[in-house]
C-alpha cells in the first residue's frame, strides 16, 4: 500500500512538473565573444550550457568565444549550444551574458528590452550609460549585485584574482629594465626587502597582502574601517602592519613605498582620488603603482586606463600600471572562478524571467543599473549627475 502511494505521488509530481514545463517561457541566452583588448574570458562554461539547455532554454554561443579560456566550440555544442555569429546572437537573444561592458562597436547591436548581464562599471562611463539608456536596455551589473551584509558576491572572484595578480605585476615592473627601482620584493639575506603599501583592506587588498607577505616583503595596509584592520591584524599579526587611512599616514607610507596597490572600492561609485599628482613627488623614483580601482575611474589623479599590450606609463618618475581588465590575462582561472559566481543568478533570470527573478531576490535586484531608459541605481545616477528612478516605480 505504501509503495503504491509513493508511486502515485511520484507520478503525480512528474505530471504536474511536465504540465508547468509546457507553459514555461523558453529564454534565449546569448554568449558573445569578448572583444575588449586582450580580454580572453568567456561568460559561460559548457556546464552552464548543459544546465540551461536541460531546463528547456536555448543557448547561442559565438564561434570562438571560449578559445581564449581553452574551451573550444565543440565543448559548447556538445552540451546543446548553437554556434552562431555575433550579429545573430545579438539579434536573437533575450539575455546577453558577457564578462566586460559592451564596446562602442557593440552598441548598435543591442536591442530594446534586451537583458544585459555583465560587468558594467557605469559610474565613470557616461557614453556607455547613454548608449544603454537610448536603447532601453535592462542592464544588470555584476559589480552592484549586493547581499544584505553589503558583500558583492560577483565581484569577489575577480577581486581575488586581481589582488593576487597585482603583486606579480608590480614585482615585474619594479625590475630596472621595466622602468622600476630594481627592487626584489623579498630581498635577500643582508638586504632589506621591498616595501609594499596597500590602500584598502577589502577583497583585493586582502589578497594582495596575502601574496605580498608570501614574497617576504614588508607590507603596510591602510583602511578607514577599524574593525577590518583588527581582523587583518589578528589574521597576520606582525607580518602585516595596519594603519588607519588618513592624509599623514598615507603620505608617510608613500615616502617609503616601492610598490603601491590601490584597492579601494565603493559599490557602483567612482573610485575616490586618494593620490594626487603632488603626492607622487613624495615617492622614490622608479616606484610602481598598480591601480586596481581603474575599472571605477582609478584612485590616482594621474591614472588612465591601459591594456595588457601597453600596460604602463610613467608620470613624474613613478610607474603606473592601470590595466582595466587585469584578470583577463589569466583567462582560464578567471573564467571558471567568475562563472561559479555569476551562473546561479543567470539561471534564475532564465527560469523565472526578469521581473520574477528580481522580485524574489533582493540581492539580484540591486544589480539593476539601468532599466528601459532609466538609471535605477542611486550611486550611478549621482556619479553621472543624472536622474535616478527607483526600479520599484517601473516594474510595479
Amino acid at each position: 500500500m505504501i509503495k503504491n502511494k509513493l508511486n502515485f505521488y511520484l507520478f503525480f509530481k512528474n505530471y504536474i512538473y511536465n504540465i508547468f514545463s509546457i507553459f514555461k517561457t523558453q529564454m534565449i541566452i546569448g554568449v558573445p565573444k569578448e572583444i575588449k583588448t586582450h580580454e580572453y574570458r568567456v561568460s559561460l562554461t559548457p556546464a552552464g550550457v548543459h544546465d540551461l539547455v536541460n531546463a528547456g532554454h536555448q543557448v547561442l554561443v559565438e564561434e570562438g568565444a571560449g578559445l581564449g579560456s581553452g574551451i573550444d566550440n565543440q565543448s559548447f555544442s556538445k552540451e546543446g549550444a548553437e554556434i552562431l555569429s555575433r550579429n545573430e546572437i545579438f539579434e536573437k537573444a533575450d539575455l546577453i551574458i558577457k564578462v566586460k561592458e559592451p564596446q562602442p562597436e557593440e552598441y548598435e547591436l543591442l536591442r530594446e528590452n534586451q537583458i544585459l548581464y555583465t560587468y558594467l562599471h557605469l559610474a565613470p562611463a557616461p557614453e556607455l550609460t547613454e548608449a544603454l539608456l537610448q536603447r532601453k536596455i535592462i542592464g544588470i551589473a555584476y559589480e552592484t549585485v549586493q547581499k544584505e551584509d553589503n558583500s558583492l558576491p560577483l565581484l569577489v572572484p575577480m577581486s581575488e584574482v586581481a589582488g593576487r595578480m597585482s603583486i606579480h605585476e608590480g614585482a615585474k615592473y619594479l625590475e630596472r629594465e621595466n622602468g622600476g627601482r630594481g627592487i626584489l620584493l623579498g630581498g635577500v639575506p643582508g638586504v632589506d626587502p621591498g616595501h609594499v603599501v596597500i590602500l584598502g583592506g577589502g577583497v583585493v587588498g586582502h589578497n594582495a597582502a596575502k601574496m605580498a607577505i608570501g614574497t617576504g616583503a614588508s607590507v603596510t595596509l591602510l583602511d578607514v574601517n577599524l574593525p577590518r584592520l583588527r581582523y587583518l591584524d589578528d589574521l597576520y599579526g606582525g607580518r602585516l602592519k595596519t594603519l588607519m587611512s588618513n592624509k599623514l599616514n598615507l603620505r608617510e607610507s608613500l615616502e617609503s613605498a616601492d610598490l603601491v596597490i590601490c584597492a579601494v572600492l565603493i559599490a557602483g561609485a567612482k573610485a575616490p582620488k586618494l593620490i594626487t599628482r603632488k603626492m607622487l613627488s613624495f615617492m622614490q623614483p622608479g616606484a610602481v603603482i598598480v591601480d586596481v580601482s581603474i575599472d571605477q575611474g582609478g584612485s590616482l589623479e594621474t591614472s588612465r586606463p591601459t591594456s595588457h599590450d601597453d600596460p604602463i606609463f610613467e608620470v613624474d618618475g613613478i610607474v603606473h600600471y592601470c590595466v582595466a581588465n587585469m584578470p583577463g590575462a589569466l583567462a582560464r582561472t578567471s573564467t571558471f572562478a567568475l562563472t561559479n559566481a555569476t551562473f546561479p543568478y543567470a539561471f534564475q533570470i532564465a527560469e523565472k524571467g526578469f521581473d520574477k527573478a528580481i522580485q524574489d531576490d533582493e540581492t539580484l535586484k540591486k544589480g539593476v543599473n539601468v532599466y528601459k531608459g532609466h538609471i535605477t541605481h542611486p550611486v550611478v545616477a549621482e556619479a553621472l549627475e543624472k536622474p535616478y528612478t527607483s526600479l520599484n516605480e517601473l516594474i510595479n
